[in-house]
């Protein structure tokens, strides 16, 4: 089984992980994600300033951490424009699949969409297997992890025509046409049809 290299890691929580007081909107807080051992994967903790200082895993050290401000979820929240919703929904549908055919699009719709001021990249991890960059919706907190496949310069162009095909259909790839079902069918029919002919020629 290969092992994973992108993950969608759940939004940030509204309470301090050591203290457990909540947090006020506006508030500086830390992120931090360490590995997690029931999983290929990693787990996020969120903290106050004064929470991460005095935390009891101080010994134990994240995969990443940064500072960033909590803001506290609105009620009714209005969505932004369709374009950029639907390239979002597309990464998270493809970072949470994880198919190996995918990890370009998923890191060209990540560069996308911290273009668009959506996604700031908060740090990045060389690994073994390659560079992991970590990117955090700068609305909500949630937290992507995803590998930099290096695409060359070659292939650029080939990526950014999938992601707006993706754009345009959904986030799918439409299916290749392919030959008519009754394709077969007919060539048997036509088939049968000359034979009976051969046995009847009148």
């Amino acid at each position: 089984m290969a092992f994973a290299e992108s993950w969608h890691v759940r939004s940030r929580g509204r309470e301090c992980a050591a203290t457990q007081r909540a947090f006020i909107d506006g508030e500086a807080i830390i992120t931090a994600l360490f590995p997690d051992p029931e999983s290929s994967g990693y787990v996020r903790r969120d903290y106050c300033v004064q929470g991460w200082d005095d935390r009891i895993d101080a010994g134990k050290k994240p995969f990443s951490f940064w500072k960033t401000l909590f803001a506290a979820p609105a009620g009714n929240d209005n969505q932004g424009p369709a374009e950029k919703l639907s390239a979002e929904e597309i990464l998270v549908r493809l970072v949470e699949e994880d198919e190996d055919h995918t990890e370009n699009t998923r890191y060209i719709l990540a560069v996308m969409l911290e273009r668009q001021k959506l996604l700031r990249e908060t740090d990045s991890q060389r690994t073994p297997s390659g560079i992991l960059r970590v990117y955090e919706h700068r609305k909500t907190g949630e937290v992507y992890i995803v590998k930099d496949p290096d695409i060359p310069l070659s292939e650029v162009e080939a990526v950014q025509n999938e992601v707006f095909i993706l754009l345009e259909n959904n986030g799918r790839l439409p299916v290749p046409e392919e030959s008519s079902p009754d394709a077969p069918s007919e060539q048997i029919a036509e088939e049968e049809s000359a034979e009976a002919i051969a046995e009847n020629p009148e």
